[in-house]
């Protein structure tokens, strides 16, 4: 059985908290594994969270600030000791690639690991597969960073009344499907005939930035967003000032791009309770807003 959910490793941006660990995002997807910016501490996030390393199957950095990059070293170590048999591909921004072959070799261990790096020095896609399409665009931090989206393949739905309709039943649904159109009954009969267009899956990751095209442009149409929202409305000088995002303006993304579901994170220390970030997000998005939490689980939202 397929699983697609977000599993929260850290919520916490530059200084972690006694509750809030630094950044770590794993995106189960079917037989794929994300790992978005596993800040320190994130080997041992994944064991709280009864989550395998061997899950992880792709490695998505945003940027190469230390809460969203120093937890690499510690996965890949532990990746290599348990003898995962994959590869792993890691993608980041192309010009933090000394940065990223420091965390390759920060320190002496036996590297079993089969790692392929993708550098990325342009927008548009990264990866294409089964999985579905992964991108990036460009943000606007303190630092070259990058967003990502994934999205799932549109494809189309059987609708069972139409395929009893016209008699079609058993293998020959796959067939149908394999084929796009079969033979029944002495009746050429199209997939379109007996079944309806079903829109892909889409999930966007937005981190470290301050408020660019880029970042309405990833959650467009997003069944799930998940996004910085470092500071509180109150605080908007110093969030444009350093690169980030408030919770009001996160909701305004949410808002224009038609999301389904709206996942906040990345919070500064010095607010000890994102209730607030909750209700500023709210204001301007009336849809699902999350708050989220260490350890969390958060699905992707079903098909609408």
């Amino acid at each position: 059985m397929s699983v697609r959910e977000l599993v929260v490793l850290g919520t916490s941006s530059q200084v972690p908290t006694r509750h809030r660990n630094h950044n770590g995002y794993l995106l189960r997807w079917d037989g794929e594994g994300l790992l978005f910016d596993p800040g320190e501490g994130t080997q041992r996030q994944l064991l709280l969270a009864g989550v395998s390393a061997g899950s992880i199957t792709r490695l998505c950095l945003t940027h190469f600030h230390g809460d969203h990059c120093l937890g690499v070293p510690g996965v890949l170590q532990r990746m290599s000791l348990d003898g995962v048999p994959h590869p792993l591909r890691a993608y980041f921004p192309a010009s933090g690639q000394e940065y990223f072959s420091r965390l390759r070799r920060a320190s002496i261990f036996h590297d079993t690991l089969d790692v392929r790096e993708h550098p990325i020095d342009a927008d548009g896609p990264v990866a294409e597969d089964a999985f579905g399409r992964l991108e990036t665009l460009r943000l606007d931090h303190s630092v070259p960073s990058i967003g990502y989206r994934l999205i799932e393949p549109d494809s189309r739905r059987m609708v069972p009344e139409l395929l009893t309709r016209f008699g079609i039943a058993g293998p020959i649904v796959g067939q149908l499907q394999r084929t796009g159109e079969v033979d029944v009954g002495g009746r050429r009969v199209r997939l379109s005939e007996v079944s309806e267009p079903r829109r892909g899956q889409r999930v966007a990751f937005v981190m470290d930035t301050r408020l660019c095209d880029a970042v309405f442009a990833l959650a467009e149409d997003a069944d799930l967003l998940v996004i910085e929202a470092t500071f509180l409305d109150s605080d908007a000088e110093l969030a444009s000032r350093y690169g980030h995002l408030t919770a009001r303006q996160a909701g305004q993304v949410a808002a224009a791009g038609g999301v389904r579901r709206l996942v906040l994170t990345h919070f500064s220390q010095r607010y000890e309770d994102a209730a607030r970030h909750r209700d500023e997000a709210g204001e301007v998005f009336d849809g699902e807003v999350i708050v989220a939490e260490d350890l969390m689980r958060i699905p992707v939202p079903r098909r609408a």
